[in-house]
């Protein structure tokens, strides 16, 4: 059963949907560019100016480390109120939120109430790596009916929900197992997807689509291998051109013998996700032995000169750049261009590159990948033609896409300024958004034992940050100070219409916006 609550009880006149002006996915559409096309009103002249436009403490109550999702927008949804702009997130407790984006009041909310029962298996209560929450970023369909909600509740059944007032399209519909650890939605005509990560409850970790169109609403699954190969990069798989999905698998065993592709690049066909094509890096097994996985981080899809490539990283900080048609050539293990930049410790905790990209292609053509780095830089990293001070806890990498003797590699442009575990990139009219989210990353204490999530929040660095850089030269163009109190984990950023949206770990929703805008 389900409670649902409105503040607008709105009935649809019309349901038709305007999707230029929206942010409809993380990253902002399926490739993950985390690129806000339409942006016009925030330029790197009046960013300084951007204020606190409103600030939202919804009823949802953290699970471990989990608050609320990455936030996504739809502008404009038509009502017999008028029109709307609409941000929706969902809540670690089980709940939708969906909030007027001028106002900064609730619409309407939904509670799903969770009748499976929970698995018997070794996993503990209290656990941030499986803190039996909702954790995927819904994805919103401007298609027939009509604007719809789709976020997956903690019993794994998806939910196709009227943008208007929170009813059900369909009756919910079991998608992956109870209690599994579910990353960001991403949806591609009928078909939308997510990934599971982290073998909560012992379940199997790996990539799961479902057909809309299809009556039975069954779902297919790819698994990389029978233990490990979580896929848990905060956007969860990336789409191409061509519809084919791309994710980053983590540890497990890798035998291509017998299907096992963990810490591998795979590209899989988008409703049955039959294995297409994949990349394995040629230190796999080291990376598994080391627990440097790649599961950590989505990959980038993009144009560039007539062919599609993808960037991919992970906790080893190296950064590979492929074709999408080939992932890793003949052999599957040669890429195009692979470069380390971060975590010369080997350490597996607050290093290397983690969450997602962002990339852009400026006035002049020219194509740029943002990667937001955990930790200083490898002493041996190539040399970045313009620094912005010491960055000992973190910063944002820039990169351009360039040719080199026939094949395209990514030429260093910047770094930022210090930030203390930046968050997942967006860029905006020549402006880079990204949050130093202020977490305090260790797992294990000196004496072997595991830090709890109290203990965890207690040794914050700080508090979360939101900072924009100019995209060409990585010059900080606006801090928002103290004015967040709150950390953030595994967020992520909205940028539409003028504002940027943000959420953290204390259920708050923040709006950022020009004043008089």
């Amino acid at each position: 059963m389900q409670k649902l609550s409105r503040s607008i009880a709105a009935v649809a006149i019309s349901c038709s949907v305007v999707s230029a002006a929206s942010w409809l996915t993380f990253g902002g559409d399926a490739q993950r560019s985390g690129w806000a096309r339409e942006e016009t009103t925030i330029t790197k002249e009046n960013v300084k100016d951007l204020q606190l436009d409103w600030k939202l403490k919804l009823d949802n109550e953290p699970k471990e480390l989990n608050g609320l999702t990455a936030p996504v927008v739809i502008n404009p949804v038509y009502t017999n109120h008028g029109s709307f702009e609409y941000v929706i997130v969902g809540g670690s407790s089980d709940n939708l939120y969906t909030i007027d984006a001028d106002t900064g009041k609730l619409a309407w909310s939904k509670h799903f109430t969770n009748e499976a029962p929970r698995p018997v298996s070794s996993t503990p209560e209290g656990d941030y790596f499986c803190p039996d929450a909702l954790n995927d970023t819904p994805v919103i369909g401007t298609g027939k009916p009509g604007p719809t909600a789709y976020v997956i509740s903690i019993d794994g059944k998806l939910h196709a929900l009227n943008v208007i007032n929170g009813e059900d399209r369909f009756p919910p519909a079991q998608f992956v197992p109870a209690y599994s650890k579910n990353w960001s939605l991403n949806l591609a005509g009928d078909v939308v997807y997510t990934t599971i990560s982290q073998n909560c409850h012992r379940l199997k970790n790996g990539v799961a689509a479902m057909d809309l169109k299809n009556p039975d609403k069954t779902a297919s699954f790819f698994q990389a291998d029978s233990y490990g190969g979580g896929v848990w990069g905060r956007g969860g798989a990336a789409i191409g051109s061509t519809g084919v999905v791309y994710a980053e698998t983590g540890d497990g065993p890798v035998d291509l013998d017998s299907g096992k592709y963990a810490d591998t690049v795979v590209a899989l066909s988008g409703k049955e996700l039959k294995l297409l094509d994949y990349y394995l890096p040629e230190n796999a097994n080291y990376l598994t032995r080391k627990d440097l996985d790649m599961g950590n981080t989505t990959p980038i899809v993009f144009p560039y000169k007539g062919r599609e490539l993808v960037v991919g990283s992970g906790k080893e900080g190296t950064l590979f750049l492929l074709d999408a048609k080939a992932l890793g050539g003949e052999t599957h293990r040669k890429p195009l261009f692979q470069a380390r930049y971060l975590n010369e410790e080997n350490d597996i905790a607050g290093r290397g590159v983690w969450g997602a990209f962002a990339t852009w292609e400026d006035p002049k053509g020219t194509r740029w990948i943002y990667a937001p780095a955990w930790g200083p830089m490898h002493s041996k990293a190539q040399t970045f033609p313009i620094t912005n001070g010491p960055t000992p806890n973190g910063s944002l990498m820039a990169f351009k896409v360039e040719d080199k003797d026939g094949q395209p590699v990514l030429t260093p442009a910047w770094v930022s300024r210090d930030m203390a575990v930046p968050e997942p990139p967006v860029v905006a009219n020549g402006v880079v958004f990204a949050i130093s989210s202020g977490e305090f990353t260790r797992q294990i204490k000196e004496n072997g034992q595991q830090y709890t999530t109290k203990e965890r929040i207690a040794a914050s660095t700080g508090n979360a940050t939101l900072y924009a850089f100019d995209a060409e030269t990585g010059k900080e163009l606006f801090s928002s100070g103290k004015i967040i109190p709150s950390i953030t984990h595994f967020g992520g950023i909205a940028v539409n219409d003028g504002r940027v949206f943000l959420t953290t770990h204390d259920s708050t929703v923040y709006a950022f916006g020009l004043k008089g805008e």
